[in-house]
């Protein structure tokens, strides 16, 4: 009998840790900061290169996440706008519009979570503060086995430099995904145009972007 009650009591501690258990909430997302420097070139580079030839929309970059399957609901939440002075990439903005060759186009930032790998949700540039004239598209961040920002832009410049093959109102057109690192500056490049993003965790132990 005394084992009996003793089965009994841990049965009970048991059902009592499970239900506790499940009863908890899940862990939330964890928050990034994604910061974006868009620019034109002002010239055509080299002289030679035609920008229409190359207006295509490139494919997106799935390397190191074969196996994954898209996941169903985890979308993306939109956190808050980055002010001013918490925008990391400012030196290398004012190297843009120091350069000559190049256009600041935007300069933004913002905090979100990530959407779950293969779901492609993410945010229209007019709700992450880009707001030029001709540019449109999504920014995606994407997370399954590695962390992954995705740009699909359209810009249609009114005024295109001479000597690129193209005329004004002209669809260029950016459409890559990438892996990206913390801390590290990410390329996404096209001749007409181009992004420097920069993606850090919200917390982590080092000032981000540093």
């Amino acid at each position: 009998m005394p084992r009996m009650k003793t089965l009994i009591a841990l049965l009970s501690a048991l059902v009592l840790i499970t239900s506790a258990s499940a009863q908890q909430p899940p862990a939330p997302s964890p928050t990034y900061r994604v910061e974006l420097l868009v620019f034109r070139a002002t010239t055509a580079l080299g002289g030679a290169e035609s920008w229409g030839a190359r207006t295509g929309v490139r494919g997106f970059n799935t390397s190191g996440e074969a196996g994954e399957s898209p996941a169903g609901g985890q979308v993306g939440r939109f956190t808050r706008m980055l002010g001013p002075g918490e925008l990391q990439l400012r030196e290398v903005a004012q190297q843009l519009r120091e350069s000559g060759t190049y256009e600041l186009v935007a300069h933004v930032g913002w905090m979100q979570t990530a959407s779950a790998w293969g779901t492609r949700a993410g945010f229209p540039v007019s709700r992450v503060g880009v707001h030029v004239p001709g540019l449109s598209g999504t920014v995606f961040l994407e997370r399954g086995q590695f962390l992954h920002l995705g740009l699909a832009l359209n810009y249609e410049m009114p005024e295109p430099p001479a000597g690129v093959g193209a005329g004004p109102g002209t669809p260029f057109s950016l459409n890559e995904s990438r892996r990206v690192r913390f801390y590290e500056r990410n390329y996404y490049d096209h001749p007409a145009f181009g992004v420097i993003a920069l993606v850090t965790p919200a917390q982590g132990p080092r000032p981000a972007g540093r």
